[in-house]
């Protein structure tokens, strides 16, 4: 029997999201590929530094010691790069002692076809491109943004992980309504709906999956996920985000409704390894101290059109 994936944590992670490869990456733009090939080969034995989301990467292999039945969460290299390049990266995932067995490297094909069949509940990437398409096959997937803080700090067995409401974990019918018809007709709507779940978002299925792994541990702070909700809403449009959290039967650790409050010094009080949110006026200072990531809309949403 065929290694199984099924019943796992699979997050998918592109090269220049779990290292640094930002000088590598320059390269590619203004010389070419050809140029970034060599680069590679020619520093193929020099170590990578960490990138953006390697403490959440780290963090969450450290999870799979505390299981005594074999590993529940799979980490998987997906990369634009090809095979001969790709010996630098893997070098420094042994020299990081990364539990990463699984690679894919497509030589510049699009990455999307393969995250289904590789059974991906979550994929990061600093491609956009990459991350809408994996939106739009209904796969929770953020683009990472740079990230210059410590990422060598000691190995935790807590993931902690803040997300944003709508258009991230619920579906973003309601922001639709803010943004194009203003906060009146938001909170009217949010209002006549109450006792109606919100429609899922692209990160509701990978909520539903961390919160059957916490279930596995203690509801208490040593637990090793620990989620936050970080959203603008406020009363009384928080109540229908509340019911729909019941409704699904997931454990949301902490919540905070703060009603235009700027997020990011919550986001950095919560101490994240990362945080998802749909918005650059919210990431842009959030990622100056917390590792951060942007969830697109899908390409069909009337807010993919305006953003």
């Amino acid at each position: 029997m065929g290694y199984d994936l099924e019943n796992k944590l699979v997050i998918a992670i592109s090269s220049r999201a779990l290292f640094s490869l930002e000088e590598e990456n320059s390269i590619f733009e203004e010389k070419g590929l050809k140029e970034y090939y060599q680069h590679q080969l020619e520093k193929e034995l020099d170590i990578l530094q960490p990138g953006t989301a390697f403490g959440l990467v780290n963090n969450f292999l450290a999870i799979n010691t505390l299981f005594d039945d074999g590993k529940h969460i799979e980490v998987i290299i997906i990369s634009r790069n090809n095979a001969a390049t790709s010996l630098r990266i893997t070098k420094s995932i042994e020299a990081y002692n990364l539990d990463i067995v699984r690679s894919a490297w497509t030589g510049g094909e699009k990455i999307s076809k393969y995250l289904l069949p590789f059974k991906v509940d979550l994929f990061l990437s600093a491609y956009e491109d990459d991350v809408r398409d994996a939106i739009d096959a209904g796969i929770a997937a953020a683009r990472i943004l740079p990230f210059e803080g410590n990422q060598n700090e000691p190995i935790s067995h807590q993931v902690r992980i803040a997300f944003d409401g709508d258009a991230v974990l619920f579906s973003d019918e309601s922001e639709q309504i803010y943004k194009l018809q203003g906060l009146n007709a938001f909170i009217a709507h949010e209002k006549e709906n109450v006792a109606k779940s919100l429609p899922d978002g692209p990160f509701a299925k990978l909520l539903r999956i961390i919160s059957k792994i916490q279930t596995h541990f203690p509801d208490d702070i040593s637990a090793p996920i620990r989620t936050a909700l970080i959203t603008a809403r406020n009363s009384p449009a928080h109540e229908r985000v509340i019911r729909t959290l019941n409704e699904w039967g997931v454990r949301i650790d902490e919540a905070f409704f703060l009603g235009g409050v700027d997020k990011y010094e919550i986001v950095k009080a919560f101490q994240a390894d990362i945080f998802f949110d749909d918005q650059d006026v919210h990431l842009e200072k959030t990622s100056k101290e917390t590792p951060s990531a942007k969830v697109p809309y899908s390409s069909s949403s009337p807010l993919a059109q305006n953003s």
